[in-house]
């Protein structure tokens, strides 16, 4: 840039850059810039989010309380919502593997606040004597408790946005199902081999059960997303920070969010200990691992359509091979798999991370924040896209589904208590070799009656789950 009006000159403690004037991002995010050209990968939105809302709360404290002046405070929080609401995301750049603890990310969003607050107070970008990333921006902070509170807050924001309205919505789903299907009977599997009747409908009933179970694990685990750190600085002690300042700011997050927040009771423990998100980062992943079994059977039971099980039509959403006319493929559920697969990969990553802190900080919290957010953020878009794109639209074979229990040899089970174990095996022995049905052999053998038989094999019966007296 030789036009001297094409940049401005900012000076960090390492010393003078030249930085582009269409950016509102300054010299510390420029370094970081040149330093990790590592994987293309920005921060998060809802990442950015939590940052924010954090600035405008520390803004708005430190205001109230003339730690910083009123006006820079205001131009501050203005700033804040104006990015809130969309406008100059494109500025926040910093790659996700960068400096340890997160300090790169942190400096860019305390530039470009600053910038757009000078903007604000009319002023030009780069004058930090008026309006500072580090004394006004930053007042009473520290990347150290700032980004641990960010991933809290983050992971909230997650939940709340993404995670849980899709469980929701996959319960509802599942549960219609399970009374659309309820009088359907068709064959258990066990071992992938044949197994006594079930209701088509009480599988899909088990698995809006199972969804139900995640979703309290998780509201659980998100209660440790609760308790901030905030106020803590730089090593938990709360150096350079207002006697007031730890509680107000909590409570003053907790109106914007309007989530339950409090402060930690130990503010050096909550910026050590990475143990809140391993929590929260174990029951996405335990929720994955049952989706995982979940998409696995929706495929097993969709498998066909001539040489496989076929006891239900997955909706055809796209053409499934280049080479073969008319195949479709059950993609939804195999790019659930992917997806869950992911997430349990960097579930692993946040667990070696949190036990790669020293002393007073974990510098692995970029790794731990992206990992956690993103894998909430996308195993709810995948159970939403499964929810709209499979399950709603899942019709029955029943006809397949009534020929399997009937051909079933797990049939034989009812016998056990009216023939004994032995006989019951025999007679599904000599089934399977002979090919004559089991109802037919008990007859010639004399085991039961015609009546008795027309009973205990009745598959609506034993297909039935019994009550839970």
């Amino acid at each position: 840039m030789n036009n001297k009006t094409d940049f401005r000159i900012e000076r960090d403690s390492m010393g003078d850059r030249q930085i582009a004037n269409n950016v509102y991002y300054g010299i510390q995010t420029q370094r970081a810039i040149e330093n990790f050209p590592i994987s293309g990968i920005k921060p998060l939105p809802t990442y950015i989010d939590a940052c924010l809302y954090i600035k405008k709360a520390t803004a708005i404290v430190n205001g109230e309380l003339d730690c910083i002046p009123t006006d820079i405070s205001t131009a501050i929080i203005q700033a804040t919502d104006e990015i809130l609401a969309g406008k100059l995301r494109d500025q926040f750049v910093v790659d996700v593997y960068q400096a340890g603890a997160g300090t790169s990310h942190h400096m860019n969003i305390n530039e470009v606040l600053a910038n757009r607050a000078l903007e604000v107070l009319g002023d030009q970008k780069g004058n930090y004597k008026l309006v500072n990333p580090n004394d006004h921006v930053n007042y009473g902070q520290s990347t150290n408790d700032v980004i641990p509170t960010a991933i809290r807050i983050g992971g909230l924001l997650a939940l709340s946005r993404t995670l849980q309205p899709a469980l929701e919505q996959a319960i509802s789903a599942l549960e219609s199902k399970a009374t659309e299907f309820q009088d359907i009977v068709k064959s258990g599997r066990t071992h992938l081999q044949d197994a006594v009747p079930v209701r088509l409908g009480d599988t899909f009933a088990a698995w809006a059960h199972i969804l139900s179970e995640h979703q309290n694990r998780l509201y659980i685990a998100s209660g440790d997303l609760m308790v901030l750190g905030l106020g803590g600085s730089a090593a938990g002690t709360g150096m350079n920070t207002h006697p007031e300042y730890r509680k107000r700011v909590v409570e003053t997050l907790s109106q914007l969010l309007e989530f339950p927040l409090e402060p930690a009771p130990h503010l050096m423990a909550a910026m050590q200990s990475m143990g809140a998100f391993v929590n929260v980062s174990g029951a996405v992943r335990n929720l994955a691992q049952d989706l995982v079994k979940i998409s696995h059977d929706l495929r097993l039971m969709d498998s066909g359509p001539k040489t496989g099980f076929k006891e239900i039509q997955l909706p055809p959403v796209q053409p499934g091979s280049s080479i073969m006319p008319g195949k479709y493929n059950p993609v939804m559920a195999e790019m659930t798999s992917m997806v869950c697969f992911q997430v349990m990969g960097y579930d692993q990553a946040i667990a070696f991370s949190a036990q790669a802190g020293q002393l007073e900080l974990n510098v692995m919290m970029p790794l731990i924040a992206y990992n956690l957010i993103h894998s909430i953020e996308i195993l709810g878009n995948t159970i939403s896209a499964l929810t709209t794109s499979c399950i709603q639209g899942i019709t029955p074979n029943r006809e397949r589904c009534l020929a399997y229990a009937e051909g079933s040899l797990s049939l034989v089970t009812a016998l056990n208590i009216h023939i004994g174990y032995l006989n019951a095996a025999a007679v599904a022995k000599e089934s399977l070799e002979t090919g004559k049905s089991l109802r037919q052999i008990v007859l010639e053998n004399g085991l039961m009656t015609e009546a008795e038989l027309a009973t205990v094999l009745d598959l609506e019966q034993m297909s039935a789950i019994l009550p839970l007296k």
